[in-house]
């Protein structure tokens, strides 16, 4: 330590500090996170799943951090092959697996040579 950053110290210790730890910074608290950017976030995602972070923080004009935390945190999305898709099938999701599901099975029963291995 410097001889100039002791007498700083020894001058804040003689008006009264009374210990060595960080003082509250000050500042405006982040912003990103409202629950204004998280609808506009999930309005945008909603539109197109296939925007990475980057063009999503554009659009809703935030930074990729707080983009980044909106979409995992708020949203519960998870990252798949960089991009983010929701962690759950919502119903209209699962109900059209079904569908597609049925459907494949219908022709597969319906080919005979299909199913059959020998």
């Amino acid at each position: 330590m410097s001889q100039t950053q002791c007498y700083e110290w020894f001058k804040h210790f003689k008006q009264g500090r009374m210990s060595v730890g960080e003082d509250p910074n000050p500042g405006q608290p982040s912003t990103s996170t409202h629950d204004d950017h998280v609808e506009r976030v999930h309005a945008v995602i909603h539109g197109n799943c296939h925007l990475i972070v980057l063009e999503v923080a554009d659009k809703v004009g935030i930074n990729i951090g707080s983009c980044h935390e909106i979409l995992t945190e708020n949203l519960q999305m998870c990252h798949i092959s960089a991009k983010f898709v929701p962690h759950l099938l919502t119903d209209d999701q699962k109900e059209n697996r079904i569908e597609i599901s049925q459907e494949l099975l219908a022709i597969a029963y319906g080919m005979k040579t299909c199913l059959r291995t020998s």
